[in-house]
């Protein structure tokens, strides 16, 4: 059987755990793959995309700055990818054209539900940042049902433009001032904690019953999580999870097959680096 060849598109990729990830995936599957990190040099991706299908690519992840050019490329789009205008996954051969969706939102779903059995229907939810990452993820949370979803971004016209995109009545921009007392879910998805500052947060949004989810990963506990659990002692959890479940959603697009992710996540736990 020849091997499938599949790859991670972006800049940078030296980082990136998706070819140990998906090496993990093609195991349990049976599946032959070779899996490549491509780097993409500024304003190159339709070109570096197209010839990796051109030899034979089946289908590729899409790391940072690149998910909007990956949406571009797109000639068929998921609902997820369409309401994020972003794409994390292409699927080269699909019936119609190249397919791109997003599976980083039900990815975030899968891991705060599944693994951390936490709820996210009918809580109130307060989601941090406004860029990319949260873009990606806010359609896939809504459509888990939420209570209401608050946004807080530093540029307030950044939330506002976010939630303006998604027309759904049950998230709203907040500013600092307005947020509210002991959410029950509070998501981060911020950058600031990579280099270790910590978040310029009112306490009380917080409370005992709260959780707490970092989108980023590191080689232990996150700034963030750490400034959670000094003002509230509350259940923390950071973005690992994540990765590894948004990975498992793509190899089910490209092959239909169904993979275990808790022993991986757990293993990855143990070897991890700090990402940036």
């Amino acid at each position: 059987m020849d091997s499938q060849k599949l790859a991670v598109l972006g800049n940078p990729v030296a980082h990136s755990r998706s070819p140990q990830i998906h090496q993990d995936f093609a195991r349990q599957t049976g599946v032959e793959l070779d899996y490549r990190k491509i780097v993409v040099p500024d304003g190159k991706f339709h070109e570096v995309a197209g010839d990796f299908i051109s030899v034979g690519g089946v289908g590729f992840n899409i790391t940072l700055p690149c998910k909007g050019d990956a949406y571009d490329l797109a000639e068929l789009r998921s609902k997820s990818a369409t309401r994020s205008r972003a794409v994390n996954t292409i699927v080269a051969g699909a019936a119609g054209g190249i397919f791109g969706d997003n599976t980083d939102g039900a990815g975030l779903v899968r891991d705060l539900t599944q693994n951390l059995e936490w709820k996210v229907a009918n809580q109130r939810l307060l989601v941090l940042g406004a860029g990319g990452a949260v873009r990606g993820v806010l359609w896939d949370l809504l459509q888990a049902g939420p209570q209401y979803i608050h946004l807080y971004n530093r540029t307030s016209s950044k939330a506002i433009a976010v939630v303006e995109q998604l027309g759904d009545s049950r998230i709203t921009a907040r500013e600092l001032d307005d947020l509210e007392q002991g959410y029950d879910l509070v998501i981060n998805g911020t950058s600031a904690g990579l280099s270790g500052k910590v978040p310029d947060l009112p306490e009380n949004i917080l409370g005992k019953h709260s959780h707490c989810y970092d989108m980023v990963y590191g080689s232990g506990t996150t700034t963030f999580n750490e400034w959670c659990l000094s003002t509230s002692k509350c259940e923390v959890a950071d973005g690992l999870g994540m990765l590894v479940e948004q990975a498992a959603l793509s190899f089910k697009l490209w092959f239909a097959e169904e993979v275990q992710t808790r022993e991986l996540i757990v293993s990855l736990r143990e070897t991890t680096r700090p990402m940036s």
